[in-house]
Formats: C-alpha cells, structure tokens, sequence
C-alpha cells in the first residue's frame, strides 16, 4: 500500500513518516496515526498526519499489522 493515498491511511494506523527536518536525510520516524492532516484524496510526497507522539510528517511506509 502507498502513503500517497488518503484511502490506505487511517487513525491507528502503523506507519513511518519522515519529519520536516528529516526530509533532506530521510530519516523515518514510527509510529501510530492519531490524525490524518491532508484533506486532499492524494498527495506526490505522502500523505500528512499527526503520530500519538504528536510529531507530525508525511507517510512514507506502512507498516504491516
């Protein structure tokens, strides 16, 4: 499954997103989705949301269950 479409993520969601200070390096960070931020149905460099954790960043990975 891709992180570019809105219909593949949802809240509980394991995934890896890359941070905004991360995206030079691409350092990916985990975590489960608390909140899905792109309204829009697709985004080119994932889709953003918003960790348990609170950091927030663009899907890259999902992680299987």
């Amino acid at each position: 499954m891709s992180g570019t479409n809105r219909s593949n993520i949802y809240i509980g969601l394991n995934v890896e997103i890359v941070l905004k200070q991360d995206q030079r390096t691409g350092k990916l960070t985990s975590g489960t989705v608390e909140k899905i931020l792109t309204n829009s149905p697709t985004h080119p460099h994932g889709i953003k949301v918003r960790l348990t954790t609170g950091d927030v960043g663009r899907v890259k990975v999902i992680l299987p269950e």
